[in-house]
């Protein structure tokens, strides 16, 4: 197993997944059941517990494969986005297929209520990129809802078709700045480095791994370390760390130092971080399809 990256192997000592049979040791081997996120933001934790570390986030309307789940109400599971192993609360997800998306949240968030009026008590809300299944629309007071499988209503032009693409990875990151910095999180109320960068290039088109590692490994086309050859949208990587190069003289990150999604001049940046002992490893150029 160890060619294999354990944050995206489901495997345990007692259980894996049955694609993984001969190539790991387990006590039994499963298919695992699909499942769909239903909750706004469900955490991926590292141990079945509410005060484990958070790995990541999903997003409701994510696809996920549950491998087992235990009498405390822990799923152990995978999620569709990137691939990511983790323990999700049962409540969080659905069973079943479920109906396919046809919408994404184009708003930084919005609210899901029970029926078409802004007048209801919300029952739960979507972030940024969260991707829903609408059946129709309809109008009331002057307002169009878009109603999804479950029945549940959404100002529709918070929405946008899943097959519209953003253009600009750096302007779908700008509309974060000031979003507080939450390590595993992945959401407009709170997400870390890579989870900015993955969030911005989804948008684009672009599927990227969760970890700021993985993005470095696997995303873009290699360029000069020299600032002179950089342009906007360029990922710059350190140890643990991804940015955005918005233009020649700054760069946008979510960080640890603002405890937020930040800009940071360019010059002023990479000697602070070459200063703690991290100086830049890489930067990546990524063209979005089309």
């Amino acid at each position: 197993m160890a060619d294999l990256d354990p944050r995206l192997t489901p495997a345990r000592s007692d259980i894996a997944a049955r694609g993984l049979e001969g190539r790991v040791d387990a006590a039994r081997f499963v298919e695992g059941t699909p499942a769909r996120v239903i909750d706004g933001i469900a955490p991926l934790r590292r141990a079945p517990r509410a005060d484990a570390g958070l790995d990541t986030e999903a997003l409701i309307g994510e696809p996920l494969t549950v491998f087992d789940e235990d009498e405390e109400g822990w799923g152990w599971v995978q999620l569709g986005r990137d691939g990511y192993v983790g323990y999700m609360p049962c409540h969080a997800y659905l069973k079943g297929e479920g109906a396919a998306p046809t919408h994404k949240v184009a708003a930084l968030r919005t609210f899901l209520y029970p029926g078409p009026s802004i007048k209801l008590p919300p029952h739960g809300w979507a972030s940024f990129g969260a991707r829903l299944a609408v059946v129709r629309e309809t109008e009331a007071n002057g307002r169009v809802f878009a109603v999804t499988a479950d029945g549940r209503a959404i100002v529709a032009n918070h929405l946008t078709p899943v097959s519209s693409m953003e253009s600009d990875p750096v302007a779908v990151a700008e509309r974060f700045l000031g979003t507080p910095y939450l390590w595993g999180g992945r959401s407009s109320l709170g997400l870390d480095r890579p989870g900015l960068v993955q969030t911005a290039l989804e948008a684009c088109g672009v599927a990227a791994p969760r970890d700021a590692d993985q993005q470095e490994a696997t995303v873009g086309v290699g360029v000069d370390l020299d600032p002179r050859a950089w342009r906007r949208g360029d990922l710059l990587f350190w140890p643990g760390h991804v940015a955005l190069v918005r233009d020649a003289e700054t760069f946008l990150h979510a960080n640890a130092r603002m405890m937020a999604v930040g800009i940071e001049r360019i010059d002023e940046g990479l000697a602070r971080i070459a200063a703690s002992g991290s100086p830049l490893r890489a930067v990546k150029r990524v063209t979005s399809p089309g």
